[in-house]
């Protein structure tokens, strides 16, 4: 008699750490965005100069010894902002991904496991959702209890909502359909022990794929907003408002430009190389492929 199939197994540790050292978009990718971990988690014990000064004699100074990156039109240090801006980045990141993977993972779980009305009623919300973008949600939001970094953060997390829902919904059906949860279910256990030691880990794979793209997006927005004057408010240092007020600097300082437009561009590009190489390091096809 032949055996029931079993879920597909987590990579082993120490394989999947030599297939990942040997995928170019995934160290590329790692090492971009421990490049701006380490940039947020040093701005929060040195700085080359107080972020917050404004120093008006000092103001538009070119790069040099005093000031690496130069300086803004306020005098503050372009390196000290940089730094400071990254951990923002990082927060909003963190903070509105976790609010969307942590709802939306739990009702797209909920809408495979119950089916019928539960799961209509779940994905039309959801669809609902999708004419809400980040940065609409913001401006409604802003429009009712004012710009700041809380209402950016809420709002990217609620944009972020629907597309965890329908990725985890669409990702659950396909393991429901599995044999070994039909012998689960055979073998008397509940529909949430299932989702919860069956499903979920089969699926978690494609969550954290989804997590590290979503954070890049996350990024995006917040600099989008912060642009906009809806993000991270002064004086707290924020790479989209650093572009917002280079604008009109830019014939006499383009590097003030320059310098948050690289690293907005850096984090992106880090997190979306780190995402590809996960899914090709986590899906068992596409790795027994290479």
């Amino acid at each position: 008699m032949s055996s029931l199939p079993l879920p597909v197994a987590a990579p082993a540790a120490p394989a999947f750490w030599r297939r990942a050292l040997h995928h170019r978009s995934f160290v590329l990718g790692a090492v971009l965005a421990l490049l701006v971990a380490a940039a947020a988690a040093l701005s929060l014990v040195w700085t080359p100069h107080s972020a917050y000064d404004v120093d008006m004699d000092a103001r538009l100074l070119p790069p040099g010894a005093a000031h690496w990156l130069g300086t803004d039109a306020f005098g503050r240090d372009e390196a000290s902002l940089l730094l400071v801006g990254a951990r923002a980045s990082i927060l909003v990141g963190v903070i509105a991904v976790g609010i969307g993977l942590l709802a939306g993972a739990a009702l797209g779980l909920l809408a495979s496991a119950r089916r019928g009305w539960a799961e209509e009623v779940i994905m039309r919300i959801a669809d609902f959702g999708f004419a809400f973008p980040a940065i609409l949600s913001a401006i409604m939001l802003t429009a009712v209890f004012g710009p700041g970094m809380v209402n950016a953060i809420i709002a990217i997390g609620l944009y972020n909502i629907p597309t965890f829902a329908r990725i985890t919904r669409a990702s659950a059906n396909a393991v429901w359909g599995r044999e070994f949860v039909l012998a689960a279910r055979a073998c008397g256990k509940g529909t949430f022990s299932i989702t919860m030691e069956h499903v979920l880990p089969n699926i978690a794979s494609v969550l954290i794929v989804q997590a590290t793209i979503r954070f890049a997006i996350a990024i995006l927005a917040e600099a989008a907003l912060s642009y906009l004057g809806l993000g991270t408010q002064p004086p707290q240092p924020s790479w989209g408002r650093m572009l917002a007020e280079a604008q009109t600097l830019m014939f006499q300082a383009p590097l003030l430009a320059v310098f948050p437009g690289v690293a907005i561009a850096l984090a992106v590009l880090g997190l979306n190389l780190l995402g590809d190489g996960l899914r090709d390091l986590l899906d068992p096809r596409l790795a027994r492929q290479r």
